[in-house]
């Protein structure tokens, strides 16, 4: 580069290769223009750390209040960002401001010409200070180094390869940055927008930054304080911050890790109102404080995707932008962190307070079952704390307590029912033998309980409406009898019946006796039948698996089911078909709802059965 002799101004072009370097940096980065400030501003800390770090270091006495300056002369048409940090010399500026950043521009600008992912560009160059040329036209530098003698440094430059360099007299220490904004970008004229952004970006830098002489920031942010020194009000109070509208969270967890990578930050599980609260990642991730973005799902594993919060992950390769993370092995690390640091939480919230922590549950519950179905770890620290809510009752209970339970009745059998209103039948039934069952009506269950009985060999799980426990059954020898000329008993009268009467229903029929009377008949659905066709329907196939596995049972100690034996022994077959059909409704209606004309045909037939009742039936 040429250069003029010392005590005039230099000149000079900063690379004779470069000349399209300034519309690569205003059309990459122009959708986030405004992230030039926090640029600015961030390299106005990193000064003054590094002059913090001197005085350590050298003993010096330069100890003072640090800050950075935010200045808008909106007649000028200038944004300026002050600095009272370590500053540079003449032979700094040509080192870091014209050389550095364009180190390799030709290689730069060969290997990226026709990239596709745009994004991926500045992560490769150092142009974090060259952001300001995205809305300004020029831009000055007015530098003094801390070094005892020093001399001030003036740099100016137009957007082209050409710059100016000269020394001048300076009375303080640190670097001050001049935009001279362009007509497009008076926007950051506005005090209230330079504040906006200034809040997004730099909200919590270190160092004090300071707009018109008033602190914008919070310089020591609560995840930068030890865990210890914390209390519950002061993490939901920064959750407030963070999140204004919010309720209150369920749970959260402190990260202050600085081995085998450095990583601070708070996370929490928020309330979530509806399941679409939960659709893209909510957390912040900062860099050494500075904000980088409020979207990096890349950190959290897909299964704690509602965690909110901050991440300050210092160690991370992030491009000049800082909206992408690069590919980084360290990023499968923080996930696993994340996830185990979740994991204990839980465990210690279900310890202490079982009550407490079914109500947190109830929340979560989708999302730690389906991170133990992707990540062992993960299970392996919950496995034993997991907990159902009982059907019928408001308490929860875990697999092993269940199954303790069960021990004698019905060893190593969970029932469990996807729904207590449209099973309830059959819930009553068990509930009145002392049997219990849990309620898995949750979109991932079906898949969760397979899950179940894969890491606990031994354990089936089986729907309330699957069969009828031995429990359920009462003996009775009179069905056993042979009841006509034809050699067959009650019972096998009565199945041959209601076989013959819904031939079409391609189902089983099974005649057993009840300890409860109440219901006529049960429709059964195996539950390797009912499986296999919920897996058809997954692949489209439905239709052609209806009915496969069904099993309808019917109750002969039901006065209706007595009713239907004498009216077929008396030849009343009109009665006897309605009857069947009638039943058979009921049974259905527990499991599957009608269309509109079945509907309407049951509805017209119990009407029909309904008018039989004479004024002798009606008397009490």
């Amino acid at each position: 580069m040429a250069r003029k002799k010392k005590g005039s101004a230099e000149q000079g072009t900063i690379s004779i290769h470069t000349e399209n370097i300034f519309p690569i940096i205003k059309k990459w980065l122009y959708s986030d223009k405004e992230i030039f400030l926090r640029e600015l501003v961030s390299n106005g800390v990193d000064a003054i750390r590094k002059l913090q770090h001197v005085n350590l270091v050298e003993g010096l006495q330069l100890a003072e209040e640090y800050s950075v300056e935010v200045a808008i002369d909106a007649e000028a048409g200038t944004l300026a960002v002050r600095d009272n940090g370590i500053g540079m010399d003449a032979d700094e500026v040509r080192r870091y401001i014209n050389q550095i950043a364009f180190s390799s521009a030709e290689e730069f600008l060969e290997k990226y010409k026709d990239l596709k992912e745009q994004s991926q560009i500045i992560g490769h160059f150092g142009l974090g200070f060259y952001s300001a040329f995205m809305v300004a036209g020029t831009v000055e530098i007015r530098t003094r180094s801390y070094r005892e003698g020093s001399m001030g440094v003036h740099w100016r430059c137009d957007g082209t390869t050409s710059y100016t360099l000269e020394e001048i007299e300076l009375a303080q220490r640190g670097t001050e940055v001049i935009l001279h904004l362009t007509d497009d970008e008076r926007e950051f004229l506005d005090p209230v927008r330079v504040r906006q952004v200034l809040a997004r970006y730099c909200g919590y830098l270190p160092v004090a930054i300071r707009l018109a002489g008033e602190t914008v920031n919070d310089s020591a942010p609560l995840w930068t304080r030890p865990p210890g020194e914390t209390g519950d009000e002061d993490y939901q109070a920064f959750y407030r911050k963070l999140y204004p509208l919010a309720d209150p969270p369920l749970f959260w967890i402190h990260l202050n890790i600085d081995y085998p990578f450095n990583l601070k930050g708070i996370l929490y599980f928020p309330r979530l109102s509806t399941e679409f609260a939960a659709a893209e990642s909510h957390i912040k991730l900062f860099c050494n404080q500075v904000f980088v973005t409020d979207n990096c799902p890349e950190l959290i594993p897909e299964f704690l995707v509602p965690l909110q919060g901050c991440l300050d992950a210092p160690d991370l390769p992030l491009n000049v932008s800082r909206s992408m993370l690069q590919n980084e092995p360290q990023v499968r690390k923080i996930q696993e962190v994340v996830a185990g640091r979740v994991a204990g939480k839980l465990v210690d919230l279900a310890k202490s307070d079982r009550a407490a922590f079914s109500e947190i549950w109830k929340n979560i519950s989708a999302f730690i079952k389906f991170g133990m179905m992707r990540d062992d770890k993960f299970f392996e620290k919950l496995r034993e704390h997991v907990i159902f809510l009982l059907a019928g009752k408001q308490e929860w209970t875990t697999l092993a307590e269940y199954l303790e339970r069960a021990r004698d009745r019905h060893a190593g059998q969970v029932y469990y029912t996807t729904s207590e209103a449209a099973q309830a039948t059959y819930l009553r039934l068990l509930r009145a033998q002392g049997i219990e069952a849990i309620v898995l009506d949750a979109p991932i269950d079906a898949h969760f309980l397979q899950f179940l009985e894969y890491k606990h060999q031994g354990v089936k799980f089986k729907r309330v409406d699957a069969d009828v426990t031995d429990n359920l059954i009462e003996q009775d020898p009179a069905g056993e009898l042979v009841a006509g000329d034809d050699g067959k008993s009650r019972n096998e009268q009565l199945r041959d019946l209601f076989a013959e009467k819904l031939a079409g229903e391609k189902l089983e029929v099974k005649v057993e006796s009840l300890k409860d009377e109440s219901v006529p008949a049960m429709l059964l659905t195996s539950e390797q039948g009912r499986r296999l066709q919920e897996m058809a329907r997954f692949l489209g196939h439905g239709p052609d698996s209806d009915g496969q596995g069904r099993t309808l049972l019917i109750n002969t100690a039901n006065p209706v089911i007595r009713n239907l034996i004498a009216f077929h022994k008396q030849g009343r077959m009109a009665d006897v078909d309605q009857l069947v059909a009638q039943v058979y409704d009921l049974a259905m209606l527990s499991c599957q709802a009608f269309d509109r004309e079945r509907m309407e045909r049951f509805l017209e037939r119990s009407s029909q059965l309904l008018a039989r009742i004479g004024p002798e039936d009606g008397k009490a």
